[in-house]
């Protein structure tokens, strides 16, 4: 029996003071309904981060998972670029 696709997403890391937790910032694009115009639409996640291992400013994917908290329905599958910080 095979599982479905599950949502993978590109974001940036903006909090990890959280045991094992991140907030990763998603940016998507999309137009205005009425007026055509080019907005960024942004959206907060907490992500499962199991080994601490992402830091503030890091490019992370991240997969949905089954709920892990009353928030917390992501995991970080890998850190694809480090902060320069």
């Amino acid at each position: 029996m095979e599982r479905n696709t599950r949502k993978v997403r590109i974001g940036k890391v903006i909090s990890n003071k959280m045991d094992k937790t991140a907030v990763v910032a998603v940016e998507r694009t999309m137009q205005h309904p009425l007026y055509g115009k080019s907005l960024r639409k942004t959206k907060k996640y907490k992500v499962h981060d199991d080994k601490n291992e992402c830091r503030g400013g890091d490019k992370v994917k991240i997969m949905e998972t089954r709920p892990l908290s009353k928030e917390k329905s992501w995991r970080l599958i890998e850190v694809l670029e480090k902060s320069q910080l």
